[in-house]
């Protein structure tokens, strides 16, 4: 066994795309208002872009409303724009500083773009898993090439790491079905 390769740093990395996914997921609206919602938009501030969060409050006063306090008056008109331009298909309305948002009952159309939103997100997740197994494998080559683990270890390790790719993936698949359900309830 090698000190230069690392499964539990390789399973760390993996879990890191599930949780990822498991927050762009959070982002998807079924219908009631959650301050995580607005968590995936990013607003032109100053120059630079930035997380809505991190220049107003986001709240839920009622079920199907959200309320975002920008702390910066000159910043609500681009928190505005971020928000109509974002793929979660929402109207805002400005008040002075404070920007409030229906939620919409989500209709079948509605439904049915979230649902591949979702399956994009999962596409997106298994991909990285898939990039944190090629690292492992190539270092796992690397190593046995190099003459630092033997080929029987190398090939003990290659089905961990494999292993630990295939129950990424089926949590991603698990995470995203029970989302899917979801969005296509009434």
């Amino acid at each position: 066994m090698s000190a230069d390769f690392d499964l539990v740093d390789i399973k760390r990395r993996m879990q890191g795309a599930v949780q990822a996914f498991k927050h762009d997921l959070g982002g998807l609206r079924t219908g009631r208002a959650s301050a995580s919602m607005l968590d995936p938009i990013q607003v032109d501030a100053y120059g630079a872009m930035m997380p809505l969060n991190q220049v107003a409050t986001v709240s839920v006063p009622e079920p199907r409303m959200l309320s975002v306090q920008v702390w910066d008056r000159s910043m609500v008109m681009a928190v505005d724009k971020a928000i109509r331009e974002s793929s979660l298909g929402l109207n805002p309305q400005t008040e002075g500083q404070i920007v409030r948002i229906r939620i919409p009952e989500l209709n079948e159309q509605r439904r049915k773009e979230l649902v591949k939103v979702a399956h994009k997100y999962a596409e997106e997740s298994r991909v990285a898993a898939r990039h944190v197994r090629r690292d492992g494998l190539d270092l796992l080559k690397k190593l046995e090439k190099d003459g630092k683990m033997s080929e029987d270890d190398a090939a003990r390790q290659s089905d961990l790491v494999q292993k630990a790719t295939d129950q990424t993936i089926v949590e991603i698949d698990q995470a995203l079905s029970a989302k899917e359900k979801e969005i296509m309830q009434v």
